[in-house]
């Protein structure tokens, strides 16, 4: 395989593409072979596969020059046709199937999530060399340092602020713009933050915020605001605690408009009817809306809030961009990167132990929420 990649590498670029095509196209076939046409029973298939295990050994042969390659490649396919023919006589190979589509998921979740976990909850109890068993020692030092307590601090603060005010300010806006002439409109000016990455969302409010000394002309949109109106320039992200909730109002302000798409799809499901016959009964539109309209978008809040909860527990670019955690404004993904990069393996483990262990009710109550609406439907 490097041999045929260093091969492709030395030859012209227009030479590279239609090989590199042909490569995929290649393997594409191989899997399309396995899965459709080898379980299928009758002669012409069973020809086919005879023709297969012929072709196969006799390439591997040429290609590698080793008659070991070739006969591990023959047993393999022997092995793997001798249990399609006996499950074609049962069916269509519906087993083999269902290996082939699931195989793939399953080795990344076991190689990205799986094993990672585990070896993080592992370091969590190491020190930092990972050659010596501490205990609790890593989650001892994050509760009982000013830095890890803030740390913690601020990402429950985080987590209780951003889901609430942004599904606050999301609901709002749908509802008030439903059926409205500028609707879509108003939908893509709130909705258009979404289309930033947190980095660049990060960048523009960090020129919102920026300050210079007095006297001077200022870049910052809030700080020229001030002196307009004959005030001094602020330090808006070193005034601690006050720069955490500054912080927060960039993810509010790119999460509302993923809540508004959500909530106001939800609002256009809820039945016309039960509306109008509220309205008969006399009831005036906060009435419809509290008794009516939130009952009937309830999952769908339940979604909105669990994953902008997530998100918010797991915010590290916007802290990292605008402030790299300093003036006590860390948080636990992005003090997980500041422990790593100091050569603390075990106390980043440690974060990333505790994160998991605040995200994981929220992803309890989710799948619970989501299990409660399958069974009412």
């Amino acid at each position: 395989m490097s041999g045929f990649l260093q091969w492709i590498a030395g030859l012209p670029p227009l030479a590279q593409i239609p090989l590199v095509v042909l490569a995929f196209l290649a393997v594409v076939a191989l899997v399309l072979f396995f899965i459709e046409i080898a379980p299928r029973s009758g002669k012409v298939y069973t020809a086919i596969r005879l023709a297969v295990c012929i072709l196969a050994p006799a390439i591997v042969f040429l290609v590698l020059g080793s008659v070991w390659w070739a006969a591990a490649v023959a047993a393999v396919l022997g092995g793997v046709f001798f249990i399609l023919d006996y499950r074609s006589k049962e069916g269509s190979g519906y087993l083999f199937q269902l290996i082939g589509f699931l195989s793939p998921a399953v080795i990344l979740l076991l190689v990205g999530l799986i094993y990672p976990t585990i070896s993080t909850f592992i370091a969590a109890f190491m020190n930092n060399r990972s050659d010596r068993f501490v205990g609790f020692d890593n989650f001892v030092w994050i509760f009982t340092q000013e830095t890890g307590i803030r740390t913690v601090i601020n990402t429950i603060i985080w987590v209780l602020v951003v889901p609430t005010v942004s599904t606050i300010f999301g609901l709002a806006y749908a509802v008030f713009i439903d059926k409205s002439r500028g609707e879509k409109i108003f939908k893509v000016l709130v909705f258009m933050p979404m289309a930033i990455s947190f980095v660049g969302a990060s960048i523009i409010w960090r020129f919102v915020y920026d300050a210079n000394p007095p006297g001077q002309e200022q870049i910052g949109l809030l700080n020229q605001i001030v002196v307009w109106f004959g005030g001094q320039p602020v330090e808006w992200l070193s005034n601690s605690p006050w720069n955490t909730f500054f912080l927060i109002v960039v993810l509010i302000w790119v999460q509302t408009g993923f809540a508004m798409v959500v909530l106001s799809a939800a609002i256009k499901g809820v039945p016309t009817e039960q509306l109008e016959a509220a309205s008969l009964d006399g009831t005036n539109a906060w009435q419809r809306f509290i008794n009516v309209t939130v009952p009937g978008i309830r999952s769908s809040l339940v979604v909105v809030l669990t994953t902008i909860s997530i998100a918010s527990l797991k915010v590290f670019d916007i802290v990292r961009t605008m402030t790299a955690g300093a003036n006590q404004t860390s948080v636990i993904a992005n003090e997980m990167y500041t422990q790593w990069k100091g050569f603390e393996p075990g106390r980043s483990a440690a974060f990333a132990v505790v994160l998991f262990i605040l995200v994981l009710p929220i992803v309890i109550y989710n799948a619970r929420q989501i299990k409660a609406q399958r069974e009412i439907r």
